[in-house]
């Protein structure tokens, strides 16, 4: 007997996948996903010090850098406004496991955050498969740009968006007999909800990207819709900043920009779509030209 020759597998010979491969291949991306950000979360647990102390409880102190540099910008224009002698809050734990729920959960926010361009790199290998040849090659890059997005929003929250909610709300009073005292979970809850929120609205270039690819918004809507969502960011920048006019403007002008940079991304890729289908246009016309020079075979 000859042997048989061995044929290597190739994209034609590859069946489709079930729906228990799919599921069993999303079951190891979400386990590798849990297990960086358990790692994350460990780091962050046993460095407590540096977590709340340093990163948490920083924008309730005054020498917080977000209100040093709000300082020395108002001495510029010769205004003491803006500088903070001393935050007017104290921040206090009611509950007998408060601070033990609030370091775990502190932890895990802080691994989810620290692992996140890791978990969409997770999520992207699962996606990319069940991509077109032309879909893998124009999202190249999507796992570095959302995390350059997601990163520079959480920073932006945390030194812009946070510091100013929590030092206009911890400053407000009704009557100056009442005393600000602030329960860890509710300053918690306030700065994480700043910072996440900040680190979501900052996708929108990526988000129309993906949507300009799919041919489901055009910069032209964008632009007729301009005025339309002017008003969605300001009441947007009112729902993550407190009812301050500084503070919905300094984070209004970036979600603007934003927006602005989306226009432009999205008439890039209608630009480049064209180009695509002028190019492929002009392929088969020089196939067909070239066919018919030819002529059609002699009997």
């Amino acid at each position: 007997m000859q042997p048989q020759p061995q044929i290597s597998p190739s994209l034609g010979d590859q069946h489709e996948m079930s729906f228990i491969d799919h599921l069993e291949a999303l079951r190891w991306h979400v386990i590798r996903a849990a297990i960086s950000v358990v790692v994350f979360a460990t780091i962050a647990f046993f460095s407590k010090n540096f977590l709340f102390h340093t990163l948490i409880l920083g924008p309730s102190r005054a020498d917080f850098w977000t209100y040093q540099m709000f300082c020395k910008l108002g001495k510029v224009f010769g205004s003491t406004e803006p500088c903070a002698d001393h935050v007017n809050f104290i921040i206090q734990n009611r509950e007998m496991s408060g601070q033990l729920s609030m370091h775990i959960s502190t932890s895990v926010i802080a691994g989810c955050i620290l692992a996140f361009p890791y978990l969409f790199w997770e999520l992207w290998r699962f996606i990319k498969p069940g991509l077109y040849p032309h879909e893998r090659q124009n999202s190249q890059g999507a796992v570095f740009f959302v995390s350059i997005l997601f990163i520079s929003g959480v920073l932006f929250g945390y030194y812009i968006a946070a510091p100013m909610s929590i030092n206009f709300l911890a400053g407000y009073t009704v009557d100056a007999s009442i005393e600000n005292q602030i329960d860890l979970q509710s300053y918690l809850s306030t700065l994480t909800t700043m910072t996440l929120s900040c680190g979501l609205v900052f996708e929108l270039p990526m988000i129309v990207f993906f949507l300009a690819k799919a041919g489901m918004i055009t910069p032209e809507i964008m632009q007729l819709y301009r005025k339309h969502a002017i008003v969605v960011i300001l009441v947007l920048a009112a729902i993550i900043t407190p009812p301050d006019v500084t503070a919905q403007i300094i984070v209004t002008i970036p979600i603007m920009l934003l927006y602005e940079l989306s226009i432009h991304i999205a008439r890039v890729v209608r630009r480049g779509d064209a180009a695509r289908l002028n190019a492929k246009l002009a392929r088969q016309q020089a196939e067909e030209a070239a066919h018919t020079a030819i002529g059609p075979p002699m009997n």
